[in-house]
């Protein structure tokens, strides 16, 4: 009889089903040496955020098959060393879309109706109705700020109640807006022209502050802001002043930039509502996250095939061992393409040179995929998945061969966007990836931390104005390198730095005379 052991609580639903299927035993709060130990002869753990399974616990799982985590991420699972035992990993990422959404939707409609407000008054004794009148939200306009999964489950919502629907997501092909119903724009078109903005994007280091000071001086008086997605999406100082000075009309948040927020000054203003992080916290969520992975799992013991796989099962290790550095390398420059490509990616062409061009590399495709897709989406990204994901937002992919570079083994990238293009080229050096041309530029940077790319024209002392300006900010540069194709025209300079640069010194750099466009790679 299979054995499955559960570390965290699921919804009693979920443990009705692998009851049917296997020897089911509960053991939860365990120390990592407990856990080594009840692991050893398990064939499934299902987990949710509390249970930490990493290299070191599985080593001990002998008999290991599947892991499946109640919930979305999976970053609690060491996913490269299951793949690499052959354990098969599955989530459900769509356990709370909806219950996100009609909570944005439950926020949107208490701010516009003051009921929050209107309640508490009631409650204190006063029958008030001159206070509290509110708006409509039949016929205004609502900015959608990312139309991943949640963003698309608000729309369909927004639409019943009679709404116009604009939308901000670069990375989402046009046609598919429209057939959303959404017409695309720029932020700060969709600023001016919203009443209602909510926010459906992950917290990366492009999306930080996306709604800040300028963004928020655009907007109509009557505006609302909605963020049920991640705390920092929004300046809360410019936030705060905005709403202070009634210069929009209220903001309705789930999530803060520090959680709990201690004395965060937004609580005090009686045009801001609020909720504790309550996205996901619904019965029929937690219920979803549980039965959904129960189910996965008996259809993997059975033999079937799952949807919510989130690795590749059963790589042979003598072929993993292989192509595991190229995956590395591939997912880093997709990292790298995505942030360097501003604009929506159309098409990405793939090309394997020397040896590696020889195996199956399905998996370095895949990797690729993922880390260029990862940092655009709030969640459900993974090796399996990809593919898909791109074919849905119309990225063609095409792949090529050939049989030597002058890096020897390497991966050529290049993505085409709208009217830009970016190609990248990296090797394994030393057992250790390297990138070693950016559109052109001979360079060679370990993809790892954060590096600044600087476009400008080669003249005397261009280091020097680069490094007193970041000097004066506080921004130590720990290594730096120059490529160039001929003395005295444009060139790339490529920064190591320790520290994330602000965008208000971003721009500073980019006044520099001679200095075409920087850019911040956070890897």
């Amino acid at each position: 009889m299979v054995k499955i052991l559960i570390t965290d609580g699921i919804h009693e639903d979920a443990i009705k089903i692998l009851s049917k299927v296997g020897n089911v035993e509960i053991a939860m709060d365990l120390t990592p040496e407990e856990l080594k130990e009840k692991i050893k002869d398990v064939d499934v753990i299902v987990i949710r955020s509390g249970t930490k399974l990493t290299r070191d616990v599985l080593k001990n799982a002998k008999k290991l098959k599947i892991i499946a985590r109640a919930g979305v991420g999976v970053d609690n699972v060491d996913l490269q060393y299951a793949t690499e035992l052959g354990i098969i990993v599955v989530n459900s990422p769509d356990a709370s879309s909806i219950s996100v959404a009609e909570l944005t939707m439950g926020l949107m409609l208490s701010a516009a109706r003051n009921i929050p407000q209107a309640t508490a008054s009631l409650k204190r004794g006063v029958w008030d109705r001159k206070s509290f009148k509110g708006l409509e939200l039949y016929g205004k306009t609502l900015g959608v700020i990312g139309l991943g999964r949640i963003g698309q489950q608000v729309v369909e919502r927004a639409k019943s109640f009679g709404m116009n629907i604009v939308g901000y997501d670069p990375y989402i092909p046009e046609d598919v807006a429209n057939s959303l119903g959404v017409k695309l724009m720029d932020i700060n078109e969709l600023c001016k022209i919203s009443d209602f903005i909510t926010l459906h994007v992950p917290l990366t280091p492009k999306t930080k502050y996306i709604i800040g000071k300028d963004q928020i001086s655009l907007m109509k008086k009557n505006a609302t802001i909605v963020n049920c997605a991640r705390g920092g999406l929004i300046d809360e100082k410019a936030l705060y002043e905005a709403l202070k000075n009634k210069k929009i009309r209220s903001a309705a948040l789930d999530v803060f930039e520090e959680e709990p927020p201690k004395d965060n000054p937004l609580l005090t203003l009686d045009n801001v509502i609020g909720t504790p992080h309550q996205g996901a916290s619904t019965a029929e969520a937690q219920k979803s996250a549980g039965t959904i992975v129960a189910e996965q799992v008996v259809k993997i013991l059975r033999g079937e095939s799952a949807e919510n796989v989130v690795n590749l099962p059963m790589v042979p290790s003598e072929k993993m061992g292989k192509i595991k550095p190229y995956m590395i390398l591939a997912e880093k420059m997709g990292l790298m393409t995505i942030q360097l490509l501003d604009k929506s990616i159309e098409k990405i062409e793939l090309i394997y040179a020397g040896e590696i061009a020889k195996e199956d590399t399905e998996l370095i495709k895949r990797s690729f995929l993922m880390g260029m897709l990862s940092p655009i989406l709030l969640a459900g990204v993974n090796l399996i998945n990809a593919p898909t994901v791109a074919k849905n937002r119309n990225i063609r992919i095409v792949e090529g061969t050939i049989s030597e570079s002058e890096y020897g083994n390497a991966l050529k990238v290049i993505a085409k966007g709208k009217s830009e293009k970016v190609s990248i080229i990296g090797s394994i050096v030393e057992g250790r990836p390297v990138i070693r041309e950016i559109n052109k530029y001979s360079v060679d940077i370990r993809p790892e931390g954060i590096i600044c790319i600087i476009k400008h024209i080669d003249r005397p002392g261009m280091v020097g104005k680069v490094g007193l300006l970041l000097g004066e900010y506080g921004i130590n540069i720990a290594g730096m390198q120059v490529g160039r194709m001929e003395p005295g025209g444009e060139s790339i300079m490529v920064l190591n730095v320790d520290h994330v640069i602000p965008e208000d010194v971003l721009y500073k750099l980019k006044k520099l005379d001679n200095i075409k466009d920087a850019k911040v790679i956070n890897l």
